[in-house]
């Protein structure tokens, strides 16, 4: 019965509560590290970010005799004309329209109020079942309206604080394009034989799923936002290039980050002229279309192979157990996991076979 697997998966599971209860039990011991994790998690992941999307121009200069220190450099050039483009070019209008947002957010509550109570003013017009959706909602529209303000001013205390974590990530990202070849030596040393293979082939798998999908997402969300930021532009919409911005950071999210994308601009453009929706609504379908049977399918194709639902599970949980960290890490997380399974149960099957033929 030891050898079946079901029981050594149920084995694998209590062993792994038991060690998840232990370490809840002494995290006064753990507390510092997780501090110390905390701090360095934020401008790691951005670091990694930046590495797998420069690493293809490290390896283009590379191979054509640019020695290492000369490709970071090349790269850190190109990073700092970026920033001082993104700075210099965008950063006024982008500051413009952000402080006339925050100018304008009284009157955007107001009208979110005025709304809900036009709403509650002709309810009595609909039908029963109507009625009683619109009274629990009604609620909702109302503490939308109180803590949009108080969302401002937490949004900018945050961006506050991220300007002094991104201190950090330069000095990551130097390090990753200086020794990232040295990480696969480094755990492969410890193994040997058959075993040796099966992690350096787990390993490259799950860099593949990292560059596939962080490449892939960067480069759709910047077509993307670019498409939104061209339609918004020519209807007329208010502040297009801020949510022309904020959809480049949502559409990261897969599947429902472009509708998350979708309702700032589609309440703004029905403050600004209720007509605008249906304009905004129709390029949100245009460029969505394109994304879903152009873009996408071109650029990632079905290398990562994750059912959309399977998307939608991942995305809602670690939404509630993580918040928005949680979603914006769930797809990748969940497919390095998957790699490394799907290596898992390839072993399971290449022991079994060499186990049968000397038997």
């Amino acid at each position: 019965m030891t050898r079946k697997l079901w029981f050594q998966v149920a084995v694998g599971v209590l062993l792994s509560l038991l060690i998840i209860k232990y370490f809840t039990e002494v995290k006064w011991i753990l507390s510092p590290l997780l501090i110390i994790a905390k701090a360095i998690f934020v401008p790691l992941l951005i670091a990694g970010i930046f590495f797998y999307i420069s690493v293809p121009l490290q390896t283009i200069l590379e191979n054509r005799k640019v020695p290492r220190w000369g490709s970071i450099s090349i790269i850190l050039l190109i990073l700092v004309i970026g920033i001082w483009f993104i700075v210099s070019i965008i950063g006024p209008p982008v500051a413009k329209q952000v402080d006339h947002l925050i100018k304008n957010t009284p009157a955007i509550v107001t009208e979110i109020n005025q709304l809900a109570d036009r709403l509650l003013e002709r309810r009595g017009e609909l039908p029963e079942s109507i009625q009683e959706t619109i009274n629990e909602k009604l609620n909702s529209l109302h503490i939308l309206a109180f803590d949009f303000g108080k969302w401002m001013i937490q949004l900018f205390q945050s961006l506050i604080q991220a300007t002094f974590i991104l201190i950090l990530v330069p000095f990551f990202l130097i390090y990753m394009l200086k020794d990232h070849e040295k990480f696969k030596p480094l755990i492969l040393k410890f193994f040997s034989g058959d075993t040796k293979n099966w992690v350096q082939k787990t390993v490259d798998d799950i860099d593949t799923v990292l560059k596939t999908y962080i490449q892939g997402q960067i480069l759709i969300s910047s077509l993307l936002s670019i498409m939104l930021f061209i339609g918004y532009s020519i209807i007329g919409l208010k502040y297009a290039l801020l949510l022309a911005i904020f959809a480049f950071f949502m559409n990261v999210i897969p599947f429902i980050g472009p509708w998350i994308a979708f309702v700032p601009a589609l309440v703004i453009g029905f403050i600004q002229e209720p007509s605008m929706v249906i304009w905004v609504s129709l390029i949100t379908l245009i460029a969505q279309q394109t994304d879903a049977n152009l873009i996408t399918p071109n650029i990632m194709g079905r290398s990562l192979d994750i059912h959309p639902l399977t998307v939608i599970a991942l995305l809602l949980a670690a939404g509630n157990i993580a918040g928005f960290l949680g979603v914006l890490l769930a797809i990748p997380t969940y497919a390095v996991l998957k790699a490394v399974a799907k290596n898992i149960y390839e072993r399971r099957q290449a022991i079994k076979i060499a186990a049968n033929r000397e038997v």
